[in-house]
Formats: C-alpha cells, structure tokens, sequence
C-alpha cells in the first residue's frame, strides 16, 4: 500500500512531464522526412560557407549538444515547472516549425567533404563518420541544432535559480557559441541555417517568454505543487 501511494504520488508530482511525449511524434516526423527527402530540395548555400574550413574537432561541441539538452531539460523538469513549461514551449514550438519549414520547403546541401579523401584519418573523422551516416544532409534550414542550443542558453539564463550563477552563465554561453560554430566547421550546415534558427529565435522568444504564457505557467505550477 505504502509503495503503491509513492507511486502515485511521484505520478502526480511530475505529471507535468506528459508534455515531453512531443519527442516521438518529433522523431517520426523527422525520420519521415529524413527518409523521403534525399536528392529532390532546394540547395542552402552562402559564399561565407566557402570560407569557413573543415575542422573535424568540433565534433566534440556538437555532440555535447545531446548531453546540453537532455541536462537542461532534465533540470527544470526536476526543479521548476514554470521554467520547464517555458523551456518546452521555446524547444517544441520551434522544433515544429522547422519541421512544417522542412516539409512545406525541402531543403538541404552539398557543403560534407568527402572523409575517404580528406588525407587523415583520426578519432574525430571516424566519430563524424558515423554522424554523416546516421544524419542527411538534408532538413537543415533553420538548424535545430543551433536553435536548441539557443533555447537552453536562454531558459538557464531567465532561471531565477541559476541567472546569478555567473561562471554558469559565461560557461553555457560558450558552449552555445561552440555548438553553433560546430555545424557550419563540420559542414552539417550553411551559415544561412545558422542565421535562420538566430531569427526564429528571436520570434520565439516572446512568445515562450511574455508575461501571459509566464503567468499561466506559474499558476500550472502553484495547482500543481497543491496536489
């Protein structure tokens, strides 16, 4: 009986996390499109990406973004829920908009370099092997990984909890910074997917942000922490 009132008792303390059942209907979606468009989009391309060089050790900021997410995510799941209802609108209402972009205007590039003639072959080009195989080059504009990252940078910064938290600040800055130059030195993306996914940013801002959806995620969470 004991573990059965735990049970339900942790079901309501973090029922706010049914909203996190986006992530599969995201994957199909993504996967869908991954799957269909390959050889028929429109090519992204800026003369600046001819100038920025191939650099195989941004791989490590770009992976980092799967483990700056999830963390980010994490914590405010388990610490505010006004802040994790934000961070959620910010992510999920973009991630679908990129997606609806990526549907209603295929997109994609031919910016990869050809690893098997690169002339080395290191740690960092087998990692980045793997991700050219599991990752098109295609659905690109604007970028998700650079809007995400964005997304997090912004969420941990309006945390009444972590705002003040200056080497933390400083630190997901830089990383932000790094994630986003990573796309375009690994040749994952344009600079104009860079671009696109700053600008979608700052639509989306005031929508996650604005004092409405801020007083209505605050009186989810006062209801919800009566329960």
């Amino acid at each position: 009986m004991k573990l059965k009132n735990t049970a339900k008792q942790l079901l309501k303390q973090y029922r706010h996390g049914v909203i996190l059942v986006y992530f599969f209907f995201y994957m199909i979606w993504f996967t869908y499109l991954e799957r269909t468009v390959t050889t028929k989009f429109t090519p992204v391309h800026s003369k600046l990406d001819d100038y920025i060089p191939f650099m195989e050790i941004f791989i490590i900021p770009y992976l980092l973004w799967f483990i700056y997410i999830f963390i980010t995510v994490a914590y405010f799941f388990f610490t505010s829920k006004e802040d994790f209802y934000r961070c959620c609108a910010f992510l999920f209402i973009g991630m679908t908009i990129c997606l609806t972009i990526y549907t209603i205007w295929p997109n994609g590039h031919y910016l990869r370099v050809d690893l098997d003639t690169l002339g080395r072959s290191n740690i960092f080009t087998r990692m980045l092997s793997l991700i050219y195989g599991i990752d098109t080059a295609t659905n690109v504009c604007p970028s998700i990984h650079v809007y995400n990252s964005i997304g997090a940078m912004i969420a941990i910064r309006k945390s009444v909890r972590l705002k003040d938290i200056k080497w933390l600040q400083v630190s997901v800055f830089i990383l932000t910074v790094l994630i986003s130059m990573s796309t375009v030195f690994l040749k994952q993306h344009s600079i104009l997917d860079v671009f696109g996914a700053i600008a979608l940013s700052l639509v989306m801002y005031p929508i996650a942000y604005k004092p409405v959806f801020g007083k209505a995620a605050k009186k989810a969470d006062q209801e919800l922490s009566k329960v």
